[in-house]
């Protein structure tokens, strides 16, 4: 079933509305909130990698306000167990069996900050539940249910005493982008309105978690020519032939491409996925799934230098597929 003209209108509308709620707090970073918005709605999970004080906390607590929905933080520090994140069985002695007291993990959407302060056991906890979307305590499951979005956020800097996330765990998280420093209106809109200690309080509900399921089941009925897949599958061979290149693109890595291009067409009011929307969501899809070999740091070669080779080696299809 294809997505009509009807329904893309109105997911367009919708998602504008979502936007310009969160701008309410999050501002002059337009495109990264609509990334995270397009993450949350292709059943995915983002990972925020910036300097501190930056607005990584804000964006996402922002975000949880905008859907009328559960939503926790849960602050990664060395001494976190996996049962903090998910929850632990407890002997009630009066009723003589054991109760399961869910963790912060069971909400609509969890902010887990600086992913990367916590142990690998934790976070291989995390991952699991980001990855399989229910919890396995004592043998026991537990579905965290849907929509659910994980916002982790990690600093590259200070890094004594993190353990860095692997490769393999980094390939789970749909999309990685940061935030970069505001502008300078932004900046001085900030200013100005220094005595508001907590903008992100200020937004309030738009959307309930039910239509974010709507939208997307929704999102899954866009269009996708075969000449788009074929553009998508040759993009990831030739990320595995670049030069400096270790490891390219996985067939999550290209699920992932297709999954976002999907919702960020329904999102622009469209009902087909077009090659502009591969190449605008390139680097917050490849810039964690594409790792470098050490000759590379010294060649003074970054992860978006390859990104912009590799779109430009690889010619995007000008006609449909018949």
């Amino acid at each position: 079933m294809t997505l009509t003209r009807e329904q893309a209108d109105w997911f367009k509308q919708t998602f504008d509305t979502l936007t310009a709620n969160m701008e309410q707090a999050v501002l002059g970073k337009r495109h990264v909130v609509r990334l995270a918005l397009t993450c949350m709605l292709s059943e995915g999970h983002i990972l925020l990698e910036d300097f501190p004080g930056t607005g990584k906390t804000m964006l996402a607590r922002t975000l949880a306000n905008t859907v009328q929905g559960s939503h926790a933080r849960i602050q990664f520090t060395p001494d976190l167990l996996p049962s903090d994140v998910t929850g632990v069985t407890v002997y009630d002695q009066h009723k003589g069996s054991f109760e399961f007291h869910p963790g912060p993990i069971f909400h609509t959407i969890v902010l887990a900050d600086e992913i990367n302060r916590a142990s690998p056991k934790t976070q291989s906890a995390l991952l699991e539940v980001m990855e399989e979307g229910r919890v396995t305590v004592d043998g026991v499951p537990h579905e965290v249910g849907k929509p659910f979005l994980v916002i982790a956020t990690q600093n590259p800097i200070e890094q004594a005493g993190t353990y860095r996330l692997p490769e393999a765990q980094l390939d789970r998280f749909l999309m990685k982008t940061s935030m970069g420093y505001p502008d300078r209106q932004a900046t001085v809109e900030l200013l100005i309105n220094a005595k508001v200690r907590d903008r992100a309080a200020l937004v309030q509900p738009v959307i309930t978690a039910q239509t974010i399921h709507q939208m997307s089941q929704l999102a899954d009925d866009v269009y996708v020519d075969p000449a788009v897949v074929g553009y998508v599958a040759e993009l990831a061979e030739e990320s595995r032939r670049l030069a400096h290149v270790k490891l390219g693109l996985s067939a999550r890595g290209c699920l992932a491409f297709i999954r976002v291009a999907k919702t960020w067409a329904a999102a622009d009011g469209r009902d087909h996925v077009v090659p502009d929307d591969v190449k605008e969501l390139a680097e917050p899809v490849l810039c964690h799934r594409l790792l470098l070999d050490a000759e590379a740091q010294f060649s003074g070669v970054t992860v978006e230098s390859v990104i912009d080779k590799l779109l430009q080696s690889v010619v995007p299809p000008t006609d449909r597929v018949a």
